[in-house]
Formats: C-alpha cells, sequence, structure tokens
C-alpha cells in the first residue's frame, strides 16, 4: 500500500472475534499499525507509546488500529496485559499484510524468513492512505506520527 491507496472496509476479526470495519468508525481517520508480534520488546513499546497517547488520538480524530499475524488468543493476552484501548486485529492468514505489502522476506541471525515488515499507515476517514511509516520508532511511535502531521499543518497535538 501506497499514498492514494486504498484499505477495504473489512479490516478482519480482533482479539474478541468481532469483525474490525472502517465503516464502524464513521468519520474517523485511521491509524493502522502493522507490527510483527505481541509481547515482544520492541512491538511492546509500539503498543504502550499507542496507549499512552490514545486520548490525543481520539480528540484528533484518528482511531488506532494494530494488525499483526498473531491469534485472537494472542491478541486478548497482550490487550489485557498492557491496558490497550484499540482493536488489534488478528491476521493469522496474512491477507491483510499481503494486502498491505508488509509481509515481506526477512532477515535475521542468517536465516531467511517471512515477516512482518513494522509498518504504520495514516488514512483518511475513507481509508485512503495519505502518510506510510517504514521507519518506525517504536518508543516514539506517536511522536512520529505527531510530527509528520503537524508537518502537514493538519494538527496540532497539544
Amino acid at each position: 500500500m501506497n499514498i492514494g491507496d486504498k484499505f477495504p472496509d473489512l479490516l478482519g476479526k480482533d482479539a474478541d472475534g468481532k469483525e474490525v470495519r472502517l465503516s464502524d468508525y464513521p468519520g474517523k481517520n485511521f491509524i493502522i499499525y502493522f507490527y510483527p508480534k505481541d509481547n515482544t520488546p520492541g512491538c511492546t513499546a509500539e503498543a504502550c507509546n499507542f496507549r499512552d497517547n490514545f486520548e490525543i488520538f481520539e480528540k484528533m480524530g484518528y482511531q488506532v488500529i494494530g494488525v499483526s499475524k498473531d491469534s485472537e488468543a494472542s491478541h486478548v493476552k497482550f490487550r489485557d496485559k498492557f491496558g490497550l484501548q484499540f482493536p488489534l486485529v488478528a491476521d493469522t492468514e496474512t491477507t491483510l499484510c499481503q494486502l498491505a505489502g508488509v509481509w515481506q522476506k526477512k532477515k535475521m541471525a542468517g536465516r531467511e524468513y517471512m515477516g512482518i515488515v513494522r509498518t504504520t499507515f495514516v488514512t483518511d476517514n475513507n481509508g485512503t492512505v495519505t502518510d506510510k511509516v517504514v521507519k518506525v520508532q517504536t518508543k516514539t511511535a506517536s511522536e512520529q506520527l505527531f510530527e509528520l502531521l503537524d508537518n502537514r499543518n493538519d494538527i496540532n497535538p497539544a
């Protein structure tokens, strides 16, 4: 996915098995972030950073949605352990990850494997991508977005 592309209305199912649809959030813009795995240091830092700034994003008119390949059961534990107040989509078949272009070949410790490349998409209220962050700073992901959006003169997070 690139700027100008549109996410489908149905993103998948959340931790509770409920379908997550963009149309369930009328008038909201979206921050859809893809992360590799629940309960890992970087992914936990990123999720908690979004949690800590969730109210600011809400006031700005954004709904945060996290996506990983983890199961609904894994998402329940992750959400509850860290008090996450936004949906986590369980993309176990990597359908949305592939559509977004974040399911890619990765390398670690000399081996290659397919995995999610950490990426954040900002969309308008129709799900059309307006911004894309590929070098996500896990501990300051929200601040990265505030700066990006402020540079476009769309918002003032203060």
